[in-house]
């Protein structure tokens, strides 16, 4: 029988280490982004200099849906300083480049449980993520991991609020965002949902077109008609599979909202007439009435 080694990394404290410093780190994450768990991200830069505010460490970015990542580094324990300077470079950020959206990240060694609750506080108002790094040692080698311990708070739509909704009406659509036209399109697709799904109806609201059931909204779907065409997305987990059927029958598909977890499409009449079980089969995966739409034959 073969003898088995077991290797046991030794933790580590970068803090006050004399070359494994935040320099250092900072240019370890620069390299390999992904190493944050947060998707496959770009350098935008690094030691950013902020007005009259210091320098950010790092800033990242997701190219596919134009959303940054403010980052700023903490060996050993986080404190109050901390916070303060990553949701400031955050806010600067956000002001300076507004066609972005933004999310301030906090990365640290040690993130206390107390200070989790007062990170908490903000998530929601500021989108905020912390990371816990770990270093090990084992022998020459060093080994980092990168372990999300609180995570941006996923954002509901404003109209999903019953109690804060701005309603308009279908003349609102067909005359000043849409056309007729295009909002004739949100009825066919009407059709198609209530062949599936009976009862629904279309709520208009001021910044898209949702839908309602009993007179409740449930906007598992909405619309926003515009001059050109009308988009229509769909909260739906992201797959490969479905992206392939997608790219498959040739619909205009926009970049997937990861924000809000949904599937933009550009429509028009022929689209829905053509694809008609395609999206009625993607309605009842929304609504959790059958999944095997995503099984893949190819």
């Amino acid at each position: 029988m073969s003898k088995i080694n077991l290797i046991r990394p030794e933790k580590i404290s970068l803090k006050g280490h004399a070359t494994l410093n935040e320099a250092w780190l900072q240019d370890v994450i620069a390299k390999e982004p992904e190493l944050l768990g947060l998707g496959d991200l770009i350098l935008k830069d690094k030691e950013r200099k902020q007005p009259r505010a210091g320098r950010l460490d790092i800033l990242l970015q997701d190219p596919e849906i134009n959303k940054r990542y403010e980052l700023e580094i903490q060996l050993g324990k986080t404190d109050e300083s901390h916070i303060i300077r990553t949701i400031e470079y955050w806010d600067i950020e956000r002001k300076r480049y507004p066609q972005y959206e933004h999310c301030a990240v906090i990365v640290a060694e040690e993130i206390t449980s107390r200070f989790l609750n007062v990170i908490s506080l903000f998530n929601g108002t500021i989108p905020l993520i912390a990371i816990q790094l770990t270093a090990y040692r084992n022998g020459d080698d060093y080994f980092l991991t990168f372990n999300k311990v609180l995570d941006e708070m996923s954002l509901g739509l404003v109209d999903d609020d019953e109690d804060i909704n701005e309603l308009t009406d279908r003349n609102y659509w067909e005359t000043q965002k849409g056309t007729k036209k295009t909002v004739k399109i949100v009825d066919e697709a009407l059709d198609l949902i209530t062949e599936v799904i009976p009862g629904y109806q279309l709520k208009y609201n001021k910044f898209y077109i949702g839908l309602a059931q009993d007179g409740r909204a449930d906007n598992f779907i909405l619309f926003r008609a515009q001059k050109n065409n009308t988009r229509m997305e769909i909260r739906l987990e992201q797959s490969n599979v479905l992206e392939n059927k997608i790219e498959r029958a040739g619909l205009d598909l926009m970049d997937y909202d990861k924000r809000y977890g949904r599937y933009r499409f550009k429509l028009n009449t022929n689209d829905l007439k053509k694809h008609k079980t395609f999206f009625q089969d993607i309605i009842k995966l929304a609504k959790d009435i059958d999944t095997s739409v995503l099984v893949d034959h190819g």
